[in-house]
């Protein structure tokens, strides 16, 4: 076993197996966070909790390197990656990638975005980097809030939730990152409707186990990580479901269905996507399919803005929302 996937498994060991309530001081982070502004904050300091990492020990990935999808070798086609495109410009981050980043500052047809992904809550999002006329760039906290990753700006070192984008703490307190419209997908399905696209590749091969999954299992767990808050009824904490708005659907509706319709909404699923939680390799989990959601609104079909994650998650960030089991 690589000894970075071996320390990182036994960090996530200690940190299950000490876990109490969730306690929190600004007093005590102020020392690793001079530039924050801990006297505006739009949630309680006690929801926030370490990850067991500090600030920046998952490193953002912020100088990204891309091959062109016909010069690829690395991925298995039913690999899951996030597929973006925007102006013309199509790139593919896998979250095998990711995975050990969690996030990827990038430009893409001269628009700067944030390619996110937090494991614990399998939750996969880009947003635009732009915030009233100023480019901010990213990096991981190493703290947790509802099991999910809190990130920061390293222009005013403000804290955001990554599952909403919406600044917690700090000079951006209740501010909202633009979400950009993307697909969770395999690599095959990427790579037919983008034959010219591009796949993100580490710059240092070495420096992680790419392609290994760290979180082994997690999630057919009976229980999140580091999350102390309800847990919906009906379906398991960790079942996936698809998110639109303050409304969920749960994946394996949509399995049955294979396509479903609701209002100007069309949820489509189909098979050959592993997923990033399961299986010691990425590329042997087992087939989660891929889901891509689309709005008849004007007329053509179009793809709207959507997360993939777990049901723990929606019930946590949307407590009044409708989750659609049946």
């Amino acid at each position: 076993m690589p000894r970075a996937l071996a320390t990182l498994r036994a960090a996530l060991l200690a940190i299950v197996a000490s876990a109490g309530p969730a306690t929190a001081d600004p007093a005590e982070w102020r020392g690793e966070w001079p530039e924050t502004d801990f006297s505006r904050h739009s949630v309680p300091f006690g929801e926030i909790r370490s990850g067991g990492v500090r600030r920046d020990s998952i490193p953002s990935i912020d100088a990204p390197r891309f091959v062109p999808v016909a010069e690829d070798d690395t991925l298995a086609t039913s690999e899951p990656v996030i597929g973006l495109e925007i102006g013309g410009v199509a790139r593919a981050y896998p979250l095998r990638v990711l995975i050990w980043h969690e996030i990827v500052n990038d430009e893409v047809a001269g628009t700067p975005v944030a390619v996110t992904y937090c494991p614990l809550c399998n939750a996969a999002v880009v947003f635009d980097r732009t915030v009233r006329g100023r480019v901010l760039e990213f990096g991981t906290t190493g703290k947790l809030r509802h099991s999910d990753l809190v990130m920061y700006d390293r222009q005013t070192a403000s804290w955001w939730q990554q599952y909403t984008g919406t600044g917690v703490v700090g000079q951006y307190t209740g501010t909202r990152l633009q979400v950009r419209t993307s697909r969770l997908e395999s690599y095959a399905a990427f790579a037919a409707r983008h034959p010219k696209g591009e796949v993100l590749v580490p710059g240092d091969p070495r420096l992680r186990p790419y392609g290994v999954n760290p979180y082994v299992g997690y999630d057919s767990a009976t229980a999140p990580f580091l999350y102390d808050g309800d847990v919906p009824e009906g379906i398991e904490p960790l079942a996936r479901v698809v998110v639109v708005g303050g409304q969920a659907w749960s994946l394996d509706l949509l399995r049955r269905n294979r396509t479903l319709e609701h209002g100007d909404l069309v949820f489509t699923w189909e098979p050959g996507q592993n997923s990033a939680l399961d299986d010691r390799r990425i590329a042997a989990g087992r087939d989660v399919g891929t889901v891509t959601v689309q709005s008849r609104r004007k007329g053509a079909l179009e793809d709207v803005p959507y997360s993939v994650t777990f049901a723990f998650v929606f019930h946590a960030f949307e407590p009044g929302g409708q989750l659609h089991t049946r």
